[in-house]
């Protein structure tokens, strides 16, 4: 019997894998489709669109697996079926529950597989996705420390401490270098807002130096526009997106914000999601099962795809578009990300109810 569980589960795991490998390079090809936009653009070439796409796949194979598992599922036991040896194995003593632990046995797996990817994975490859591509194309270097967002654009090295958005920073510093690798000015903005192409830099305390490198004139300003390239396209990819958090982070999050009585609703969407995905796989593989035990056996592969396609594209648009509406709505957000999947495993209930 576990030499059966395994057989059945190995295949499983393998047409699971093999559909959502095939799923993210169709994404990826558009993908690349739409990075050739940006091609010439600074530094950004051939090669830097494929080291983003490779950084960028970890994110978009995590939300394709339940998809894969559906179509792949589809799939393997459809084969199964065609070629009777599931009537084998029911006549062999095997039950229909038999079968359906057996595929739930792989359907943990490649959960589990998923939570490696979005716990450990996801994360830096997706801000080291960003980054790429914003210092490709601005032809700017920049990085991000435990100090903080530092830029380079030429001469000029820029700190950002804090970004409380796009348009909105503080704690700013501003070194300005001499080409032979003098100082010749540091700057200090306690506050800095975007306007109209400018930033605009408040409570600066300024040091400009001689030629020599030896400070010369301290003052102290209200308020200064500053000219630069830096834009809040830029820093976009330092701002912290929920989506591309781990759970672990995600709950850190979640808690630092409740410390200081504030509330972010994409935050909680993001985390309960992270809860939620791996659920939605066991979920999928579980609406596979009945849908092959209860259809005619004469049903090709290609319909089975265009099938798991269809329920699982179906999904997808559906769950994007009740967390959505979770957010303009404001609904709570535990509620908003599990009925999807529970949608999905009433369907695969009321499957297994009306089998013959």
């Amino acid at each position: 019997m576990n030499t059966l569980n395994r057989y059945i589960g190995r295949e499983v795991v393998k047409g699971a894998t093999f559909a959502a490998l095939v799923l993210l390079a169709l994404l990826n090809f558009f993908t690349f489709a739409d990075e050739l936009r940006d091609l010439g653009e600074g530094n950004y070439g051939l090669g830097s669109i494929f080291l983003y796409l490779t950084l960028t796949s970890p994110h978009s194979l995590y939300e394709l697996i339940p998809s894969g598992a559906l179509i792949g599922g589809l799939v393997v036991l459809g084969n199964m079926a065609n070629n009777h040896e599931l009537v084998a194995m029911q006549a062999a003593g095997v039950s229909r529950g038999r079968i359906v632990w057996a595929v739930l046995r792989a359907g943990i797996v490649i959960s589990l597989v998923s939570v490696v990817i979005s716990e450990y994975i996801i994360p830096p490859a997706e801000r080291a996705a960003q980054m790429l591509k914003a210092t490709a194309t601005r032809q700017q270097v920049a990085s991000q420390t435990k100090y903080g967002v530092w830029i380079r654009d030429g001469d000029v090295y820029v700190n950002i401490r804090e970004i409380q958005n796009q348009e909105q920073l503080g704690d700013i510093h501003i070194f300005e270098i001499s080409p032979d690798g003098k100082p010749v000015l540091a700057m200090h903005a306690a506050r800095a807002g975007f306007d109209r192409g400018v930033w605009k830099l408040k409570d600066i305390g300024v040091t400009r130096f001689d030629s020599a490198g030896n400070a010369a004139v301290a003052e102290h300003k209200a308020q200064e526009d500053w000219s630069s390239v830096l834009s809040p396209d830029m820093l976009e990819v330092f701002i912290v997106r929920p989506e591309n958090l781990s759970a672990q982070d995600l709950a850190k999050y979640m808690a630092y914000q409740t410390e200081n009585a504030q509330k972010s609703l994409a935050v909680e969407q993001a985390f309960w999601g992270r809860l939620v995905n791996p659920f939605i796989t066991l979920a999928m593989l579980l609406l596979a099962v009945p849908f092959v035990l209860n259809v005619r056996r004469d049903v090709s592969s290609g319909q089975r795809i265009v099938v798991g396609v269809t329920i699982g594209l179906g999904f997808y648009l559906t769950n994007r578009m009740a967390s959505h509406l979770g957010l303009v709505y404001e609904l709570n957000a535990p509620l908003t990300m599990v009925t999807p999947p529970l949608v999905v495993l009433l369907a695969a209930l009321i499957a297994f109810r009306r089998r013959p």
